[in-house]
């Protein structure tokens, strides 16, 4: 590009940043590049605004691995190097990098035309990209550093992760009764985990089991959960002027059958518990190592949230990266149940990473929160626990199909909430039948 048409695109690129925010497709993102550049240049050709087109969307040196599913991060580190963490080898150097802070600053006010006005103007600021991926931009005396959550362009389905070794048939059934809860009631639930252990992956894969009259409330401070399977839906993001904490207590005023906070850090860990209290369903991510680790958290600053009503949770989930033979995954570690309170907040552990084999296995059968269920619909808790079994083959049926992606799945439930016996019929379910029909 010659240094003239050059000069125009630093130009376009000052006017539009933050203005690509709402356009949702890239032909209204080209016709407005366009007519900026017909403003400041009557000459310029069209083969000219085509290539300042093309190199606005040029994210070199990265473009391939905004489109490698393996990739799951990318850390510019200013003009020094880049390293990507992928879901096969864990954190490796890039071989390629920005080679000069010109280079660096272009590349950030391309991702800038991303953000929204007020945002662009900052020193710290998220940007949603059209690959679908966040980048997190910080400015530094030495120029910017830049980390891109890559997300996949089809989201992992529980089948995925089963398939990923990261827990059974079994304990997906029982995620299914959890976000279930055989329509009466669904399970208050905490994902708990460290850091990049998979905990929204996780969350967004139980998006498929949610049933279809559910009106759900997504909160979270960037968008990451996919909820294309849910019609009924509202994602809503935190800003400068709207908390978490705000976002929570609005919730309860959008009629909800279930808020789901992506990631609970502060102080709305008390409107949510507040919220479940109430008899409004709350699901969310939580950074923790352990099920008592998350009671702990939630127990002292900054959410302190009192003692005696941390019983409303059901259950508490923990996802960890471990390593097995030098290869990293993820896995299922804990499932835990809130089981009361006495001196202290009282856990049944129902499940349990082992990592001498490197397998996780029940150590219960729930107990806690299938008596409440039970006692709900009035019958046998024994008649839980079969349905669970009855939906563990089910799942195992649709990977042996081949039918994996959330969509397939979402449909497959959809179907079995209206005739499960239909559904077992079809998929060619043999051995066992559903035990509760509601």
């Amino acid at each position: 590009m010659d240094r003239t048409l050059q000069r125009l695109e630093d130009v376009v690129l000052a006017k539009l940043k933050g203005r690509f925010a709402n356009l949702r497709t890239p032909e209204e993102r080209n016709e407005l590049i366009t007519s900026v550049l017909k403003s400041l240049s009557i000459e310029i050709s069209n083969e000219e605004v085509q290539e300042v087109i093309n190199d606005i969307a040029d994210l070199a040196p990265i473009n391939e691995m905004l489109v490698n599913d393996d990739v799951e991060d990318i850390m510019v580190n200013n003009t020094n190097n880049i390293f990507v963490q992928t879901s096969s080898e864990g954190c490796k150097k890039f071989g390629k990098k920005l080679e000069n802070t010109d280079e660096l600053c272009r590349f950030v006010d391309k991702l800038k035309l991303y953000a929204t006005n007020e945002a662009a103007k900052g020193s710290i600021l998220d940007v949603h990209l059209p690959t679908g991926s966040r980048a997190n931009i910080i400015s530094s005396p030495l120029g910017y550093d830049v980390t891109i959550r890559n997300f996949k362009k089809s989201p992992l389905s529980i089948l995925d992760l089963i398939n990923r070794r990261e827990f059974d048939y079994d304990m997906a059934a029982r995620l299914w009764l959890y976000v279930d809860g055989l329509k009466v009631r669904p399970a208050n639930l905490l994902i708990g985990g460290m850091p990049a252990a998979g905990k929204t992956t996780l969350l967004n894969a139980m998006f498929s089991f949610f049933r279809p009259e559910q009106r759900i409330v997504t909160l979270e401070e960037t968008y990451e959960l996919d909820t294309e399977t849910q019609e009924n839906c509202v994602r809503l993001e935190t800003s400068e002027d709207m908390s978490m904490e705000d976002l929570v207590k609005n919730a309860l005023r959008m009629r909800p059958d279930m808020i789901i906070v992506g990631e609970v850090r502060g102080a709305e860990a008390n409107d949510m518990i507040t919220a479940m209290n109430i008899g409004k369903i709350s699901m969310g991510t939580i950074h923790a190592s352990s099920t008592r680790d998350i009671v702990n958290r939630l127990l002292h600053t900054p959410m302190n949230v009192p003692k005696d009503i941390i019983p409303v949770i059901d259950a508490l989930v923990i996802v960890s990266l471990v390593y097995a033979n030098g290869k990293p995954y993820r896995a299922i570690t804990q499932v835990s149940e809130v089981s009361g309170i006495e001196t202290q907040v009282l856990l049944s552990d129902l499940y349990k990473f082992d990592y001498r084999t490197f397998k996780g296995s029940a150590i219960l059968p729930s107990v806690t929160y299938r008596d409440t269920v039970a006692k709900l619909l009035g019958i046998p808790p024994s008649d839980i626990l079969g349905e669970e079994r009855v939906r563990a083959v089910v799942l195992e049926k649709m990977n042996q199909l081949g039918k994996r992606d959330m969509r397939s799945i979402n449909e497959m439930v959809k179907n079995y909430y209206d005739n499960p016996d239909e559904t077992c019929k079809k998929l060619g379910v043999t051995g066992v039948s559903p035990v509760i029909k509601v």
